[in-house]
């Protein structure tokens, strides 16, 4: 494609580099080899100087430009205050993934991208590091090595073989197909097909003791829609029907549901002292029961009942524990 057809900001860098090789270009050779006009050349160079504060003079002995500052270089990114700000908070955020393998990636993207800007710049967000603190969730421990093998088979749709511990159960061989990858809570898993069970299944990286990249490829399910498939879903768990739910909060625990969505099928309805009642629809109770439980007495199941009967069994069974003691 001819340089004229590429974006202003290419144009940019091409004109920026033709200064620092110090051979003081003028507008026309600078038109005549990106093939545009003089013109356009001008308002690129006023926009450098007067915008992006290039310090850039013309010599009338040279006939050209050049810089007034030995070591000016133009930013490879054009950025603003806003976008400065949202890549500072962004490196923020990237302290909840410390740990784990995609770490070092993460941040050689970021420091990419800190070395891309002008020091002037770039050392801005200094004055707001002591404003902003990111405590990162409890992280499970994973293998470097086998976090690899895992999103090598993933990215290239190669079957996966994994020694699986499943919790309360003996280590055990799975073929896998891994179809979609989810970082949830502290943890990261592979959703795929199971061979074993013949079905989907979620398995967690931090239980895989052992994984192997085999040679049989697969391909993915034209009808398998990771976000259709997890609509419903409280955690990381789902199942196949749709269960309706809904949780009484007393008015301590009222105004802390309400500042939150929970759940994408959730509504609130208020009650006459405080309290408020939340509806929603899941298709798997394990996580569910295990946030509900968290409140204590400040939340009480109304709706299944088949719900109603577990939480009264855990009850019942805490209750008899801490009693013998």
């Amino acid at each position: 494609m001819a340089n004229k057809y590429k974006p202003q900001h290419t144009r940019l860098l091409f004109i920026d580099r033709k200064i620092r090789e110090k051979r003081f270009p003028n507008r026309s050779s600078l038109a005549e080899e990106w093939e545009t006009s003089s013109k356009t050349i001008q308002r690129d160079l006023d926009y450098m100087r007067y915008d992006l504060d290039a310090p850039i003079e013309y010599s009338a002995k040279h006939r050209g430009f050049f810089y007034t500052e030995e070591q000016y270089q133009l930013p490879a990114i054009n950025i603003r205050d806003s976008d400065l700000f949202a890549i500072y908070l962004a490196d923020k955020l990237l302290a909840q993934y410390e740990g784990t393998p995609i770490y070092d990636s993460l941040r050689s993207v970021f420091q990419k991208i800190e070395d891309s800007l002008p020091d002037k710049v770039a050392t801005r967000p200094g004055n707001d590091q002591g404003l902003f603190t990111v405590f990162p969730p409890f992280s499970t421990v994973i293998l470097p090595e086998l976090f690899a093998t895992v999103l090598d088979c993933l990215r290239s749709a190669t079957r996966l073989e994994i020694e699986y511990r499943s919790p309360g159960a003996d280590p055990a061989w799975r073929r896998i197909d891994p179809y979609h990858g989810v970082r949830f809570e502290g943890d990261w898993y592979v959703v795929g097909f199971c061979h074993l069970r013949q079905t989907i299944r979620t398995f967690s990286l931090a239980r895989m003791i052992t994984a192997r990249k085999l040679k049989e490829r697969f391909t993915l399910p034209k009808d398998f829609d990771f976000r259709q498939l997890s609509a419903s879903q409280f955690g990381i768990h789902w199942g196949a029907d749709d269960i309706e739910v809904k949780i009484r909060f007393d008015r301590s625990a009222a105004d802390y549901v309400r500042e939150r969505i929970w759940h994408p099928s959730q509504t609130v309805a208020e009650q006459p002292d405080g309290a408020l009642i939340l509806s929603l629809t899941v298709n798997h109770l394990l996580e569910l029961k295990r946030w509900i439980l968290s409140w204590g007495e400040a939340a009480q199941v109304l709706e299944p009942p088949a719900l109603i009967e577990e939480l009264q069994k855990t009850a019942q069974g805490l209750a008899g524990m801490y009693a013998r003691h």
